[in-house]
């Protein structure tokens, strides 16, 4: 579980590591990987990201380069899997919904309403939760970074003609959702009608009513202008999801013992930054909209959780996951079943 990099990385304009390090840099790396991430160049992941390379860099005189490219630049999500799991990239930082299509167990924290408070979140993720995804990860022949960065918790937003404040709110809802099993198994609990949707139409989508609404964290309905044909946005939390930097294991194994204790370092140290960034931009952001004239709401989760027991799905989930990983989850969740 290690990534690399000599000079920085230019947020996706692949900016060579000797224009900013000097001297040091000017050589050759000894190693030259690729990291891919779906963020633009503002988002708080990328700008971490880009700040553990710079710190590899130069802690290794320029023998590792990890040069990073933003917003999608060397495909969407399932394309940058197959690349790493190819070795067409060596790095990725994979969103772990994305990443369940590979490894369903990337999916096991975003379990509806399981977590209450990031408290809980960081605990399981940097605990047992966060050591079975790995075990899992790990499995596919791709190699995780130990910890795992912030994506969010996820809100719903919905067009002028409805406000999400509760359960039956939510019946015959038309809903766009990514395309995992997991989320439109949530939304039909409770009641409402998921379509797997590409994040890339769903602007379009929601503008001429295919849809109602969407899930995303704030992030999201920002950078995405979602406030322009989304008029509410319920505060649900109804799932979090995070990145697992992943890279590919051919390329994590050609690296020395010294260079892969730095690049674990500097990007471990990184994601807890991340963490910190991102419960900021969302009280920013949640201003922001505000302005832009989106209307806020806090629906009581427990209402949606006794849905969804209700409606067999923590059930179905607890039998796909197994045993063993869910009784990891509800350490920390609490039982869900």
């Amino acid at each position: 579980m290690k990534m690399t990099r000599r000079g920085l990385l230019g947020t996706g304009s692949g900016a060579v590591a000797a224009a900013m390090f000097g001297k040091r840099a000017v050589a050759a790396a000894e190693f030259d990987f690729k990291l891919g991430v779906d963020t633009p160049e503002t988002h708080p992941l990328t700008i971490r990201l880009v700040e553990a390379a710079k710190a590899v860099a130069e802690q290794s005189a320029g023998r590792l380069n990890i040069t990073v490219f933003s917003n999608s630049q060397l495909g969407g999500d399932p394309e940058m899997l197959s690349q790493v799991r190819a070795g067409g990239i060596e790095l990725m930082a994979a969103p772990s919904l994305t990443l369940s299509i590979l490894v369903p167990l990337s999916g096991l924290p975003s379990i509806g309403f399981a977590f209450q408070s990031y408290d809980q979140v960081w605990a399981a993720m940097d605990g047992g939760v966060g050591e079975t995804v790995r075990e899992a990860i790990g499995k596919t022949g791709l190699v995780p970074m130990k910890k795992v960065w912030d994506n969010g918790f996820r809100r719903i937003t919905s067009s002028s003609s409805r406000q999400l404040g509760s359960v039956d709110d939510l019946k015959g809802f038309k809903i766009r959702v990514p395309v995992t099993a997991l989320l439109t198994s949530l939304f039909s609990g409770l009641g409402a009608l998921p379509s797997s949707i590409s994040y890339s139409e769903l602007y379009s989508a929601l503008q001429t009513h295919i849809v109602e609404g969407q899930e995303n964290p704030l992030a999201q309905v920002s950078t995405g202008k979602l406030y322009e044909v989304q008029k509410y946005c319920a505060l649900s939390n109804h799932c979090w999801s995070g990145y697992w930097i992943i890279g590919n294991r051919r390329a994590m194994a050609s690296l020395p013992p010294d260079l892969l204790e730095m690049v674990n370092a500097a990007f471990d140290a990184a994601a807890v930054k991340e963490r910190a960034d991102l419960v900021e931009m969302d009280r920013s952001l949640q201003a922001e909209l505000t302005e832009k004239g989106m209307t806020f709401n806090k629906p009581d989760p427990v209402q949606f959780r006794a849905a969804l027991v209700k409606a067999g799905f923590y059930t179905q989930w607890q039998k796909t996951y197994g045993a063993d990983a869910w009784a990891a989850l509800e350490k920390y969740t609490g039982k869900l079943t």
